[in-house]
């Protein structure tokens, strides 16, 4: 009997630590800070005329020069001196994740939240650096006064839709998922890799298109890289040169107060891929970086959102810097403003 209660003790010890390590299993600890990223594109060339012929997002091409270099950059949309906007469509695909210990992160209640959202809906009227850009969806008004003295009034970027496909469901093996307590809830930490693998796959059996823009929505779940947390979202593109396929990841966190809280990480993600949607203006990177467009404030107080409140809900929605961050001239944007929301900062301030 003497030895019986230590063993005991060792066994019940030895559980709870196991369960420890299992929840915080895709995390080093104290490793939680907000962060965002991007996939390398893995694109091939076309093996068929089938490829070959596949219709490709519409974007455009320009470029400013800082300090006697030219720096280059591909954009979706149509030029800002269009007189039109241009609409691409979107498709929302919500992801419903289970860990292998039953745990279940479910997106399908907030779905509507997610349409229902300035980054879709038009119903709040935006302005930057003085100039009323009217009823519209966030990121066109952004883009907007990002290219405001380049463009025509007319000119913009709409996304239709969007589009919301049948929720997919993902069964995270133990070795790419678990739980870990986290700017105060315990949300789910799936690592990057698996999950990106598991987008391809779905981009495939979906049907979805290049000339569409999917974006992948999970609910308080964060993406661990290399076991460092927490991604809020992340973008890439796939397929053929030519006609590659650009998508987006963003988690919605219902938690008040917490790191990509509602609609903040789809706003960062959309951001940066209407400037950079096929993750190669790499090629020819800015002083600082290439233009991920919501990386330079994703450290600010509040995570760099600002709210906004529409239908009786609100939402919170991402700074993004314009142009002149990167090194273009003042002039690009509206009033020389540096971020949408007007805050004073420097070329390269905040790196990229």
């Amino acid at each position: 009997m003497k030895c019986a209660v230590p063993i005991q003790i060792f066994v019940a010890v030895f559980a709870c630590c196991f369960v420890a390590a299992a929840q915080d299993s895709q995390m080093e600890p104290g490793s939680e800070r907000p962060m965002f990223t991007r996939l390398k594109p893995a694109l091939h060339t076309p093996k068929n005329a089938f490829e070959a012929a596949g219709t490709p997002l519409q974007t455009w091409n320009g470029s400013f020069t800082f300090s006697g270099t030219t720096y280059k950059y591909n954009m979706v949309g149509t030029p800002p001196s269009s007189p039109s906007p241009a609409t691409v469509a979107a498709v929302i695909i919500p992801v419903k994740i289970v860990l292998s210990n039953g745990t279940t992160f479910d997106p399908s209640s907030i779905v509507s939240k997610v349409t229902g959202s300035p980054i879709f809906n038009t119903g709040v009227d935006f302005t930057s650096g003085g100039v009323d850009f009217g009823k519209t969806q966030y990121i066109d008004a952004f883009q907007r006064a990002n290219l405001y003295g380049l463009g025509h009034s007319g000119f913009g970027i709409h996304l239709g839709g969007p589009t919301v496909l049948a929720e997919q469901t993902l069964n995270v093996p133990r070795r790419s998922g678990g739980t870990g307590v986290v700017f105060g809830f315990t949300a789910g930490l799936v690592d990057i890799n698996y999950f990106d693998r598991q987008v391809h796959t779905l981009l495939t059996s979906l049907g979805i298109t290049s000339n569409t823009f999917p974006i992948f929505i999970t609910r308080d779940v964060y993406l661990t890289q290399n076991r460092q947390c927490c991604i809020g979202g992340y973008h890439s593109a796939t397929g053929v040169i030519g006609s590659a396929q650009s998508y987006a990841h963003a988690t919605y966190v219902d938690h008040v107060g917490a790191f990509a809280q509602d609609v903040s990480a789809l706003s960062h993600e959309v951001g940066e891929w209407v400037d950079d949607p096929l993750v190669n203006n790499n090629g020819n990177p800015s002083p600082c970086g290439i233009l991920e467009v919501g990386d330079p404030l994703e450290n600010n107080s509040n995570f760099g959102a600002f709210p906004y409140t529409l239908n009786g809900f609100t939402y919170n929605l991402q700074d993004l810097v314009t142009l002149p961050y990167f090194g273009a001239p003042a002039s690009t944007s509206v009033n020389g403003e540096f971020t949408f929301h007007g805050e004073s900062l420097n070329v390269c301030a905040n790196g990229s």
